[in-house]
Formats: structure tokens, sequence, C-alpha cells
């Protein structure tokens, strides 16, 4: 998209597809009356209050009856003159509107001779966020904070979306800017004055200054983690020998029978996922295809469901590696439950489930839970003994602290842009501890730190970058 394009005004549905009681189309730019009276007959909208009437097609007939609303800029969503067209929610009525907008704005006034609304077009996703964007009515946390509110999967990420899209995010990072905006101006200005640099800077405290700037910063990532966890979740995979309980616990999590559970060994025969909820945190769990050898599988199916297994099993953030209590003392069972291990790959965290202690004797679930408690649960997924254990287990694996209600939304790109900073302030702090000679190595790092913190907020942002976001909007938002 061009600038040029970026200072046309757009249209565009503003409500999701389908039929509803209330549909709207949306329109932002520059001088909307003309069109305004085109499609309401009337001479002019009071500002920022609903007007009930006929909503007209060319020949002066009704398409619906409904309400317009106008919004003058810059006291508008977007900063431009907004108009907003609300008629019964059906796709016909909506498509009828969005092509007399379009037809309307093309129309010579009789007044002017020129067109009504020149060079209205169909919006593009995200353009009408982008613009409030462009023309400072939110900053970039905020508008990406608007669709993770419209895209929220639970309660506490969509209030915690909301405290994005309030500013709360906004503010802690804009007061870690205007901290080392402080520093910088502190640590430049000396770079002017050599022979008296040092003095200088140890009086001011500079290193106290970025030390705070630095616990500062832990505090905000560390809240951002949370964001990014709330968002985006944790991938969970189940693993394990077949029959080992894996679908069983898979169902007793989500609390339905989602998968097939039964005697015969290899019933799963690919992926099975379900997102679930554990204190408003997703979880994405995934069944996989029981695990053996290649040619103990009993047709090229089950081969292939357990390679996706596999593949899962790189992908995870977790993995939950189930044994079945009853046949551990077996030493074939053993061994493969070894061989399985032995193929896990390093760096994911792995948790092994002991399934069945309903079933087993407490002399054998003792010997088997008794070795590294940390990551090793007993439970029954039958009966249900051990799930909120292995709950919050989870969540500690997630980082999840539950008493964090100050929590704000947040993504992989904000959680990537503060270890960033946090890396150039720790360069900065071995520069300030020389002493001498590194000032300039200091300013440099702190302005590194700088910008990464303003890329969150979008005052050092590509335009790619803004791109990237954007058109992951819905069209009309």
């Amino acid at each position: 998209m061009s600038w040029t394009d970026r200072n046309n005004p757009i249209v565009a549905v503003a409500t999701a597809p389908g039929r509803g009681a209330v549909g709207i189309v949306r329109v932002s730019g520059r001088g909307l009356m003309p069109l305004a009276q085109a499609l309401t007959g009337r001479v002019s909208l009071q500002a920022r209050y609903a007007t009930y009437g006929p909503l007209l097609d060319a020949k002066g007939e009704a398409i619906d009856h409904g309400l317009a609303i106008h919004f003058p800029g810059p006291h508008s969503f977007t900063g431009e003159d907004v108009l907003e067209l609300q008629a019964h929610g059906g796709p016909v009525v909506l498509q009828l509107l969005l092509a007399r907008c379009l037809e309307a704005a093309a129309e010579l006034d009789a007044g002017t001779g020129q067109p009504r609304l020149a060079g209205l077009r169909l919006a593009e996703p995200g353009e009408f966020t982008q613009r409030a964007f462009l023309n400072d009515k939110i900053d970039l946390a905020q508008a990406e904070a608007i669709a993770d509110l419209i895209d929220a999967s639970t309660e506490a990420a969509a209030r915690s979306a909301a405290r994005s899209l309030g500013g709360a995010f906004s503010k802690e990072i804009e007061a870690l800017r205007d901290q080392l905006i402080n520093l910088r101006m502190l640590v430049e200005a000396t770079l002017d004055f050599p022979e008296e640099e040092i003095d200088f800077l140890e009086k001011a405290d500079a290193r106290g200054r970025l030390n705070r700037v630095v616990d500062a910063l832990d505090k905000v990532l560390a809240q951002a983690r949370q964001g990014a966890l709330l968002r985006e979740g944790l991938q969970v995979v189940l693993a394990g020998q077949p029959n080992a309980g894996k679908s069983s616990l898979l169902n007793a999590l989500a609390g339905a029978e989602l998968a097939i559970v039964t005697p015969i060994a290899g019933t799963t025969r690919d992926k099975v996922s379900q997102t679930i909820q554990i204190e408003g945190v997703p979880l994405h769990v995934i069944d996989t295809a029981g695990l053996r050898a290649d040619h103990e599988a009993s047709d090229e199916v089950e081969r292939i469901g357990m390679a996706r297994s596999w593949e899962a099993i790189g992908q995870a953030d977790a993995v939950l590696f189930l044994h079945d209590l009853t046949r551990c003392d077996e030493e074939t069972y053993a061994r493969a439950d070894a061989d399985i291990a032995a193929r896990l790959p390093t760096g994911v965290p792995v948790v092994h489930v002991f399934n069945k202690v309903d079933a087993a004797s407490e002399l054998v679930m003792a010997s088997y839970t008794a070795g590294t408690p940390d990551m090793t649960l007993g439970l029954s997924a039958r009966t249900g003994a051990g799930l909120e254990a292995l709950r919050h287990k989870l969540l500690e694996m997630a980082g999840w602290q539950s008493a964090s209600e100050g929590v704000f939304i947040a993504r992989q790109r904000h959680v990537q842009a503060l270890r960033l900073a946090r890396s150039h302030l720790e360069m900065a702090q071995a520069h300030a501890a020389q002493r001498d000679g590194a000032l300039d190595l200091l300013a440099e790092e702190l302005r590194l730190a700088h910008n990464e913190l303003g890329a969150i907020t979008g005052a050092f942002s590509p335009d790619d970058l803004l791109g990237e976001i954007f058109t992951r909007f819905c069209i009309g938002k």
C-alpha cells in the first residue's frame, strides 16, 4: 500500500460475516458530510449522535432503516472523520449499503460538480486501526491489543488485552524509555568533557541509575512473559507407549470424551488436540499415537501416526511422558520406555507421569514415583486422583504466577524486544564498570536499548513490520 493510498477515504463492513441483529458499515476519511447526505437524505448529522432514518439507494428508496452516526475528526477512532451506518445484520443488506457508499462517493455533487468523496475504496485488513496508529490515536502496542482482545480465547486473556488497550503496557515501556533518555543525556553530555567525565558520572550516580533501569526492565519482562503465555498458551504433548492412558488423560483434563479409549493397543492413530484452560491460561494439549518400534506397528497407518507423534514432540513446549504403573515391572515394557526417553529432544521439559495408581500396589507406586519429585507425578486418569497436582505442575512449567493481577497482554515480539534491550543494558553495565575509555560504547549500548523499547510502541518501527502486524487484522477493523 502506498502512502498516497493511505490518504484516500476507506469503507468496509465492520461486523463479522454472517447474519446478526445489527451490522455496521464504516467509512473513514475527510469531508464525509456530502456522502452522509446522499445516504441519509439529511442536510447534516449532529456529531456523535445516533440519527434514525432510512438509508437510501441511488433512487432515494430505502435499502433499510437504521442509525447513522458522524464522528468528526480528530475525535474519532481513526483520527479522521468517521461515518458509521448501523443496519440490520443480513449479509445482503450490508453488501447493498457497502456498494451504495462506493457508488454515492463517485457521483458528482450538484453544487460543486465534483465527486462527493473522491477516491473512496474498500479498506484493507486492519486499515482502520492502522490509521488510528498513524494519526497518534493509539501506539503500536495498543493497536496489537485490539486484535488480541478480539481473538482472546479466555477471560484472563481478554482482561489482560483490555489493560494493554487502555495503555498499561505502553505506560510501563514509556517509563523505561524516559529513564533511559535521562541516563543517555547524562552520559552523552560528559563525552564533550573527557577530563571530568568519570567524576561527573560518579557524582550523578550513573551506575546506580543504570542498575535501577535494569531492575525495572526485569519486572516488565516478567509481566510480558505472562502476557505472552496468556495470548499464545503452552503446547503440551502426551507421549508414551500404547495403552499408557494418554487418551484417558486428555479426556480427564478436558472434562469430555474427546478421544476414543479402548483396551486395544494403538487405538489412537493420529493427533487429537484440545485447548483447555487452567486458571485462565490456555494449554493446547495434544494426544498422540502410542510410541513403539517401527517393526512392531500393526500397519502403515500406525507408522505414519507414530511419525506424527515424534513431530509433535519436537515442536512441544512441554511433554508429559506417560508410564503404565501396572506394567513398569515388565522388562520389555521398561526397555521400550527407556528407548522412548532416549529419543526425547533435549531442551524440552519432560514430566514423567505414572498412570493407573488406582490399579498398582503401593510398593510399586512408591518405587517409581520417588525418583525426581519435581518432574515426576503419579495419577489415575480414570479416577482423577493426582489431576490437580498435574494442573499445577503444567502452570509451573509455563512460568505462570497466579497472583499476577496486573498482567498485560503481550506478544513474542514484545518479549524478544525486551530481551534484546536487557542484553544491551548488560553490555552497558559492563562498560560502565570499566570507568574509563568505554563511555562511547556505554552511550551506544544505551541508544540500542532505547531503540528496542521504541520498537514495542512504534516509535522506531519499519514499514514492513507495520504491514506484518496490520494485515493479520480482520477487514473493517
